[in-house]
């Protein structure tokens, strides 16, 4: 259900911007990402009301928008660095914030996809 793609390998200090389609839409579509042996954590979510939520390691240089159907996201990531290697995982849901995926994490994923950034 859910497409991610945009992934790389880029230079700390540049840009990426990773893309995720839905086959339909969700109330909140948001990114994880997980770093070798540790667990999946939420880093940028969009709910459909227009509110968005960042994780305090990507805040100010990550950014997460929605297209006008609500099916597509991206996540623009600036200003990249070598900590901010990892998988990152696109995930959606249903409901707002204080919903079961606020607590729980989403239940609807797509496969991840790889960033590298070298120092």
């Amino acid at each position: 259900q859910l497409q991610a793609s945009g992934g790389g390998l880029v230079q700390a200090g540049e840009s990426l911007t990773l893309s995720c389609a839905a086959s339909a839409p969700f109330t909140v579509m948001g990114w994880y990402r997980e770093f070798p042996g540790k667990e999946r954590y939420l880093i940028a979510a969009s709910i459909t009301d227009g509110d968005t939520r960042y994780s305090a390691d990507v805040k100010g240089r990550f950014t997460i928008s929605r297209d006008s159907t609500k099916t597509t996201t991206f996540l623009q990531m600036n200003n990249l660095k070598s900590d901010d290697t990892a998988v990152y995982y696109c995930a959606a849901d249903y409901g707002g914030v204080g919903s079961r995926w606020y607590s729980h994490g989403m239940r609807f994923w797509g496969k991840g996809t790889l960033v590298t950034v070298s120092s």
